[in-house]
């Protein structure tokens, strides 16, 4: 059964600046793409949270890599899934942060 996908703030920010990102930088063809790429992970995520690595045990906090640039961190709740974030791989690991302090 699938759980219901909610979207951190960051994550919403996260994923649009990618797409903004992609429009500027490639074209629209490479953004719909990445879009399509992350709508498949989000869906196997849905289907089976428990799939991916959990990398932050206290948190409960998981990792799926949606392409070799971006990578979703997501949380599994009783009743649904949370994204935190989308996080471009090429930035400093250092500034990874899950809330929106």
């Amino acid at each position: 059964m699938h759980k219901p996908i909610v979207w951190s703030p960051l994550a919403e920010s996260d994923f649009d600046q990618i797409l903004e990102y992609l429009y500027r930088k490639w074209n629209q063809q490479v953004a719909l793409q990445f879009i399509e790429i992350a709508e498949i992970v989000i869906h196997q995520v849905a289907a089976n949270p428990k799939m991916f690595p959990v990398i932050h045990k206290g948190e409960k906090i998981r990792k799926c890599v949606i392409t070799k640039h971006n990578t979703l961190f997501y949380r599994e709740a009783k009743t649904q899934i949370e994204i935190l974030r989308i996080y471009d791989t090429r930035q400093d690991p250092d500034k990874l942060t899950f809330d929106s302090e």
